[in-house]
């Protein structure tokens, strides 16, 4: 079986390639193509694959190519992991939010917005080339904002293609340690969109404990999202927000402490990035270690402005292992072999959530078997979520429409709709950077 990586020469690559050589059985994953549009990016990073399966017999052959169609020719799995203008380009979106006092995060308010707006176009045309070069593949999307652009693929792709995320699976994971469970054994009640959802619910046995743990103040503060949002807060919400939920809810000490951080988040990746892909084309040395190396201080500073802002301390040892890879390896061996399992998805809404249209693309638990992914009926979203939820799709859908006709004066309309974007002169002035500061926006006239 083929899986095509397109951002194969990003950081997170050989996370999926390790999952990949642990994987044994029938309709496994015998050969990878990496694809970029940047060769030394693929040479350091096809260097690490290669220490990685140093010694593991029937470790999947991996070839990498910078062309795209030739890539995609006979893949069972499209894997995206793109990232347009790369992180130079996330570096520019944060400054220009901040300078205007709004929140430049790359998937959440403007950054988003604009990271969405470089996207949506160079993502409609890989699905284009998907359904016609390979229109039996499954095509999996980790390229962010990933409900917007698992939707923009979506309406060329239909249910085949499939938006994963590592957010909702890293949340249940550490509500049921707060209740001293397995994560194994617990069904996670979760619905939102990406990056904007609630666990509203924790079944072990058929039980909901989630209300237990809310009764619980010491087991409320002992966890990540305890520590961030406050016992009080999730007490009066009477649900476990996702991390990124602390950008609606703390907005403003949020945009404090990026802009008196020394740097942002996306500057910080981009040279310690840069240090790595020298490091690992560097004779002689271990491209792998590198790798190691690096990534461990990545996931230790994840969203660590959040965490100083609210005084939440330190990332838990046990969540800095990510996990997005083990969702893909779970969802691509669901499909090939008919594992049928429940994975929390992002996918068409159909008829789960009545405050939707059924194409909007939503984060909620799917059975996935065969046939793809399922969406499970759900409870109504409390009214509360229910308003955010609206909003933010209304916003993805100008973003989208913005993409597809090339008008400035949508784009305007889609950052001036965000609720955390407070004025339509600020959405200008948006607008007036970004267009500024990426070429890839050049087509909004």
């Amino acid at each position: 079986m083929r899986l095509t990586i397109l951002g194969g020469g990003g950081f997170r690559v050989p996370l999926v390639y390790g999952a990949l050589l642990g994987d044994r059985g029938e309709g496994r994953v015998t050969e990878v193509v990496l694809h970029d549009v940047d060769a030394g990016r693929l040479d350091a990073v096809t260097r690490v694959l290669a220490e990685q399966a140093d010694g593991v017999p029937d470790a999947p052959a991996v070839r990498a190519t910078t062309e795209l169609d030739d890539a995609l020719r006979g893949a069972d799995f499209v894997f995206s992991a793109i990232r347009v203008g790369g992180l130079r380009g996330r570096a520019e979106d944060e400054r220009v939010a901040l300078a205007e006092g709004v929140l430049g995060q790359e998937t959440v308010g403007a950054g988003g917005i604009a990271y969405g707006l470089r996207t949506v176009p160079v993502a409609v045309d890989i699905a284009r080339r998907v359904a016609r070069l390979a229109p039996d593949a499954w095509v999996i999307n980790f390229t962010n904002p990933a409900g917007l652009v698992t939707e923009a693929m979506s309406r060329y792709l239909g249910d085949r293609v499939i938006g994963i995320c590592d957010s909702p699976v890293g949340l249940g994971r550490r509500v049921a340690r707060a209740l001293g469970a397995d994560p194994r054994e617990a069904f996670v009640d979760y619905v939102g969109l990406n990056h904007l959802g609630w666990v509203r619910g924790l079944r072990i046995a058929g039980r909901d404990e989630l209300p237990r743990l809310l009764a619980d103040v010491d087991r409320l503060g002992s966890f990540e999202e305890g520590r961030l949002f406050g016992p009080e807060w999730l007490r009066s919400l009477g649900a476990i927000p996702n991390e990124y939920l602390h950008y609606y809810y703390f907005n403003r000490e949020t945009v404090r402490a990026y802009q008196e951080a020394g740097q942002t988040r996306g500057a910080f990746l981009r040279d310690q990035q840069s240090r790595f892909y020298t490091d690992a084309l560097r004779p002689g040395g271990s491209a792998l270690r590198a790798w190691e190396d690096t990534r461990a201080e990545r996931e230790a500073t994840y969203m660590a402005e959040n965490r100083e802002s609210a005084g939440a301390g330190e990332r838990e040892e046990e969540d800095l292992s990510g996990g997005y890879e083990q969702v893909a390896l779970a969802l691509m061996r669901a499909i090939a072999r008919d594992e049928r399992t429940t994975l929390i998805l992002d996918v068409r809404n159909r008829s789960t959530l009545a405050a939707l249209d059924a194409d909007a693309v939503i984060e909620v638990p799917c059975l996935v078997g065969a046939d793809g992914a399922h969406p499970l009926a759900t409870d109504p979203l409390p009214g509360h979520a229910t308003g955010l939820v609206c909003a933010v799709k209304a916003v993805e859908r100008e973003v989208l429409a913005a993409a597809e006709s090339g008008s400035r004066e949508t784009a305007v309309k889609a950052f001036a709709l965000h609720p955390l974007v407070d004025s339509v002169n600020v959405a200008r002035r948006l607008v007036d950077g970004y267009t500024a500061a990426h070429p890839e926006l050049a087509y909004l006239k």
